[in-house]
């Protein structure tokens, strides 16, 4: 499903609760990581390094651990830029050569309403008077669930680029859908904070694509170069 919402230039791989990557092994240097975790969490987070190892290999480059760095972000090979997540049952590792992108970055969620509250926490006043209209012409999809994700999407890929916070109320996301009523589209997100200062130029939007599918709520987020 998040392939499908990539350049070409990204390597994705995905991997469902019975796929052989659920029980994948990890490196020595990433045991520390969850020798505390319940044994759903310790799957999850074995999958999804499974899936950007075979990512890493599908690129040229050697299986390698990836660890958590600053704010738990994900630690990648010289000359690679990735992205992970992971929800119940799901996960999905995308990788690509930083010559091609500058950052990007991947969210999966459940297809459901958004819990309790957490919506006032996510959704700017704009937002929500955006979300409103969406729902009158589609009941059926969980705006606010696309919406969150989206976030989620645009701070993997703003973090890389700036090792700075960005809460939810400094992005101002727009989702369109498809011209074809389909449950997918394109979103934009205009930083309400400086943004990064990459080859003398500020970067104040953001653009990638979502998607319904199965259950599931993808969401995704490229920073090209130029």
């Amino acid at each position: 499903m998040i392939e499908e919402l990539l350049p070409e230039s990204v390597v994705v791989v995905e991997a469902h609760r019975d796929d052989p990557l659920w029980d994948a092994p990890l490196f020595p240097e990433e045991e520390p990581l969850v020798e505390r975790a319940v044994t759903k969490r310790r799957r999850e987070f074995a999958a999804v390094r499974g899936c950007a190892r075979r990512a890493m290999e599908k690129l040229g480059v050697p299986a390698q651990p990836v660890v958590s760095g600053e704010r738990g972000a994900p630690v990648w090979p010289a000359g690679l830029i990735g992205s992970m997540t992971h929800c119940d049952g799901y996960c999905a590792a995308v990788l690509a050569r930083a010559s091609d992108l500058l950052s990007l970055g991947i969210d999966a969620e459940p297809h459901g309403p958004l819990p309790e509250g957490v919506g006032k926490t996510v959704c700017l006043p704009t937002e929500s008077v955006r979300l409103a209209r969406l729902a009158a012409r589609r009941p059926d999809v969980h705006w606010d669930r696309i919406l969150f994700s989206a976030k989620e999407s645009v701070y993997k890929a703003w973090f890389p680029l700036t090792r700075t916070w960005l809460d939810f109320s400094e992005a101002d996301i727009t989702l369109h859908p498809g011209p074809d009523g389909t449950a997918h589209g394109t979103l934009r997100a205009e930083l309400l904070v400086p943004g990064p200062q990459v080859a003398g130029r500020r970067l104040q939007v953001f653009d990638g694509r979502w998607a319904v599918h199965d259950g599931l709520v993808a969401t995704s987020v490229v920073v090209p170069h130029g």
